[in-house]
Formats: structure tokens, sequence, C-alpha cells
């Protein structure tokens, strides 16, 4: 009895045991597929906010007006364009040459004995620099002039006998042929009599060569022997070097585009030429232009001209590196704006300027600009509202808030390049217009 009741408790406990085994391996499949979907919703939607976020930041960066508009007028600096007479000049790049320079040597072979200058000294043509002892030539003068005085001693002999022999052979006592010899024997002597003088003025210069003068008029740089040195002719360094610094002259070069321009006004006037300094900041020197080269250079296409200065301060020293205006004309009644002023874009230059408390965008043509400001052809007339500053916040008719607004920028610039008087009146007119911006 106790056995079939054993197996049927087995019977029925092994359907319990396999069935919850059934049911744990099929429910982790079910949830990872869940995640993997969680995870790819969440990446889409990750993905979607990033680039909604980017598009509307790019739109927003595209309209900075609109944002500045958004927020209120833009404050702005402005200033009156103005009408001046504003010189035209061309810039080029030069160095300083001096006009001679002269290294000074010794003529003769001696010991020099005195120097008369000091290094750095201004000197005249003819003023005497060095002296080299002159007894040796001295003594070779004395002995020259003593051979003279024999040689003239015997060819006055020689024109004795020749007038004796003459005599002679006209009464028929001596051969002719004697007195030819005579007479050849004088002209040998006054050759050698001659040749004697030549070797004393040879002796004389020599004498004049152990005074050293100074060839031009110069300033004297550094000494290149000291006194009590043996010099002489073949030295290669000289004695001494004499620069020409008064007057001075600058070569510049210019663009072979400007020649066809310059040429014209050569012929009709005497061009002026400023030089400033490296940094084209400190005005140096005026000068005059002098000459064109006679071609141009073919590796950098330009054109080397030459002008001369005074250099009465000494504010140009020979190889000094300036920064050159050749000055052409004078441009007369010009419109003249601040080069701060005058904006670039793809349509070309504009400029923006206030009408009635909002900014306009002004297309212009500028003609030249000089330093720091710009003549304009086209596109704005005298007394218009210039925007000098915060052009980067504004479109047009875009709200603006004037502040600063001072002629310094225009009238300042333009006084500098030539206008200064024009430039006064018309700076104190906007200043008191500027007083009440609208």
């Amino acid at each position: 009895m106790a056995i079939p009741h054993s197996t049927e408790q087995n019977d029925a406990g092994l359907p319990a045991e396999l069935h919850p085994l059934s049911g744990d391996r099929s429910a982790p499949k079910k949830s990872g597929w869940i995640w993997i979907l969680v995870l790819l919703v969440l990446a889409g939607g990750g993905y979607y906010y990033y680039k909604s976020q980017t598009s509307s930041e790019s739109k927003a960066a595209a309209a900075p007006g609109a944002r500045a508009a958004a927020l209120g007028p833009v404050s702005v600096a402005v200033t009156a364009a103005l009408k001046e007479s504003v010189p035209y000049y061309l810039s080029g790049l030069g160095s300083v040459t001096a006009f001679n320079t002269v290294t000074v040597k010794s003529r003769v072979d001696g010991e020099l004995q005195k120097v008369n200058f000091t290094e750095g000294q201004f000197v005249h043509q003819g003023d005497l620099l060095a002296e080299i002892d002159p007894r040796p030539f001295q003594v070779a003068l004395e002995q020259m002039e003593g051979q003279l005085f024999r040689d003239q001693a015997q060819l006055n002999n020689a024109r004795v006998d020749f007038k004796r022999y003459d005599q002679l052979a006209k009464e028929g006592v001596i051969a002719s042929q004697q007195v030819d010899t005579q007479s050849a024997t004088v002209g040998q002597m006054e050759g050698a009599v001659r040749a004697d003088q030549a070797q004393i003025d040879n002796e004389k210069l020599q004498l004049v060569y152990c005074m050293i003068t100074a060839p031009l008029t110069g300033r004297v740089g550094l000494r290149l022997v000291d006194q009590g040195n043996m010099i002489h002719a073949t030295d290669p360094n000289g004695l001494v070097v004499i620069t020409q610094v008064q007057p001075i002259a600058v070569l510049f070069t210019l663009p072979e585009d400007n020649l066809p321009e310059v040429i014209p006004h050569m012929k009709g006037e005497q061009l002026g030429v400023e030089a400033y300094s490296r940094d084209d900041q400190i005005k140096l020197a005026t000068g005059k232009l002098l000459t064109v080269d006679n071609q141009i250079d073919p590796t950098t296409g330009t054109v080397r001209f030459k002008a001369a200065f005074d250099n009465n301060d000494l504010s140009l020293w020979p190889n000094q590196f300036v920064n050159t205006r050749l000055m052409l004309a004078v441009r007369k009644d010009a419109i003249v704006v601040p080069l701060a002023a005058i904006q670039r874009g793809t349509q070309g230059s504009y400029v923006f300027t206030v009408k009635d408390g909002k900014a306009a965008m002004q297309p212009v043509k500028v003609d030249l600009t000089q330093g720091n400001i710009a003549l304009v052809a086209t596109g704005v007339s005298v007394g218009d509202q210039v925007v000098v500053d915060g052009q980067e916040r504004l479109q047009a008719g875009t709200p603006v808030e004037v502040h600063d607004a001072s002629p310094a920028g225009a009238s300042g610039a333009a006084g500098a390049a030539g206008g200064g008087k024009n430039s006064e009146k018309a700076g104190g007119k906007k200043n008191k217009k500027q007083e009440n911006p609208s």
C-alpha cells in the first residue's frame, strides 16, 4: 500500500517542477528588447533637441540688428562730412643717400705728424686735416735744385761754344760739322734743364701733398689712422671719411603704374617731397624732387626717384630708412570723412548715416585715402552725419542713440593733411549741432 502511494506523489510533483523553469527563460528576452527600444527613443529625442537648438542659435546670430532693435537704440559715435582742400600725394619707401662721400687718403708715403680734426667735426673744402713729415721731400727738392743749377751752367757754356764755333766756321777756320755737333749739345743741355725743372715741380707737389686738406664740405667720420703712424699712398682704408650731409638726397621707389601720373606734374612744376620716420608718424624734412630714373626695375615693377633736402637740422642721415610722400596736387573742395566710417561689403564700400534717429546704409565711392581720412566722390554730402563707431551692431533702419559727436575725427585728420582752417570752421558748427542729438 505504501509503494503505490509514493509513486503517485512523484507523478504529481513532476509537472510542478517543469513549468516554472520554462517561464523564467522567456522573461529576460522580452525585457532586453524593451530596453533597446527605450535607448533608441532617447537617442533620437536628444539628436532632435540638439539640431533644433543649433538652428535657433544660428538664426539669432544672423540677425544682430533684430536683437539690437529688440533691446533698444544702439549707441554710436558720429561725425559730419566736411568739405576740405586736401593734398594728394603718393607714398613710397626710400633711403637717405649722401650727394658725395670721400675717403681721404694720403698721396705720399711718410709719418703722420699731425691730425688737425676731431671726429664728427664739420669741415669746409680746403681745411687742413692732417700733416705728413715733409723733410724727405724738402731734401729731394734741394737736390733737384742743385742739379738744375749745374745743368744750367753747362747749358750756358754750350751756348757760348756754339757762338764761337759758328763764327769760326764762317771764317773757314773749322768745319761746319763741328758747329752742328755743338748745336746738338746745346739742345741736349736745354732738355736736361727742362727735366730738372719738372723734377723740382714734382718735389714741390709732394710737399703740397704732405698737407692733407678736405676735398669737400661735409661731416668727418671716425679717424682711421692715429698720429705717429707710417702711412702709404697704397693704404686701402685711408685716413678718414667725409660725407656731405647738407644738402642730402633721398632715393625712393614708386610703382610703375604711378609714372604716367607723375611725369606730367614734373613738367609743369617743382614737386615737393616729404620724409617721415620709420613708423610714418614724425615728419623729418621737406625737400624737392630732382629727377626720376631712366628705367623701371623689372624684378619689382617699381621706378626710382631722387629728391634733395637742405637738411639744416640734420634730421636725415646717410643710409637712414624713411617713408616718403610725393606731393602731386591739392584736391580742392573735397568731401572728407574719417577712414573709420568706411565699411566694405560684397556690394562695395558703404557708410552708415544717421537720419531722424535711425541708421541708413549709404553706398559710397571712395576717391582716395590719405592717412586716417577718406575722400568720397559720391554717396555723401557735406554735413551728413556718418557713423565712426558702433557700425557692427547696425542695419538699415536700426534706431540709434548718438554720443561723443566730435569733429576731431574728420577735421583733425583733414587739418593734418593740409586743410586746417576750413576744418576748424566746420568743426565749430558741428559742435553746436551735436549738443542736442535727436
